[in-house]
């Protein structure tokens, strides 16, 4: 039963004149309700215990995902200049994920985020060209948790022979989820919506590994959304992140390693300027 339906057990329901008794004594009252408050005070407890279990798993899967970066290289500290021309303290590159068991533990974090998110969906799909990997592992690591859905992606160009077009994969229907490493520009996800509605199918979200919690623009000028906000803005779709930039501070004020924590302070800097709260 939901908190909603626990909550409205307890509307009044005894006649009007009856009111001025009961409310002196407002659990008197409930008690006399259908679910009797202490039933509801426990069914109420349960639900939070819930939530509060679920976050603290959601916290430690986005945790470890930083950690399982680090280690593999594919998140690393320094001073890196990006496409926007800012110079950031940290760099995070999905290329490094190149072999069988770092893709099979990333596609790991991708299917676990993709579950705990709650986004109703029927199949993923890959844009060239990291995403045709990621997506493809994805559906592996969900029918390994029994949860079997067919995939698709499309190719850079169009093919004239054999099966002939751009997309390639099971048939794009239902609620499609696009598989990415991160949004930049915004432009991956454009394509995909657009080859996604053409099909007749519908966009549900979009999976990433990793949100920059990053303004738009260059180091001159700032916008005032993400690109990740844009994104979720401009097609009304949430966009799911296995971490963000909250996480990876989060990482570096335990990580136990001088070496890393010194980077703490940068990281938070560079988010004070160019930074955005969660989206």
């Amino acid at each position: 039963m939901s908190s909603c339906a626990h909550l409205s057990s307890c509307t009044q329901t005894k006649s009007a004149f009856c009111l001025p008794i009961q409310s002196k004594k407002p659990l008197l009252a409930a008690e006399r309700t259908p679910l009797r408050l202490a039933e509801m005070m426990r069914n109420m407890a349960g639900l939070f215990a819930d939530q509060r279990k679920k976050m603290s798993q959601n916290s430690e899967l986005r945790q470890d995902f930083i950690r399982f970066a680090v280690e593999a290289g594919v998140l690393s500290f320094g001073e890196f200049v990006t496409k926007a021309g800012r110079t950031s303290p940290y760099f995070f590159n999905a290329g490094k994920f190149s072999d069988g068991a770092l893709l099979g533990q990333v596609a790991q974090f991708y299917a676990k985020t993709l579950l705990d998110s709650g986004v109703q969906f029927d199949m993923l799909f890959g844009p060239a060209y990291k995403g045709i990997t990621l997506a493809s592992a994805t559906a592996v690591a969900l029918a390994g948790l029994g949860r079997n859905v067919g995939f698709a992606y499309n190719r850079k160009e169009a093919k004239d022979h054999g099966e002939g077009g751009s997309l390639v994969g099971a048939k794009l229907q239902g609620r499609v989820v696009i598989v990415d490493d991160v949004i930049s520009a915004g432009t991956s996800v454009r394509e995909s919506v657009e080859l996604i509605r053409s099909a007749g199918a519908t966009p549900a979200a979009v999976l990433i590994l990793m949100d920059r919690m990053e303004r738009s623009g260059n180091a001159v000028d700032i916008g005032e959304r993400s690109a990740v906000q844009e994104v979720q803005a401009q097609y009304g779709m949430p966009v799911v992140s296995i971490a963000n930039l909250d996480d990876l501070l989060g990482y570096l004020d335990h990580a136990g390693d001088p070496a890393l924590t010194g980077y703490r302070a940068k990281a938070a800097a560079y988010r004070e300027t160019y930074g955005v709260s969660a989206a």
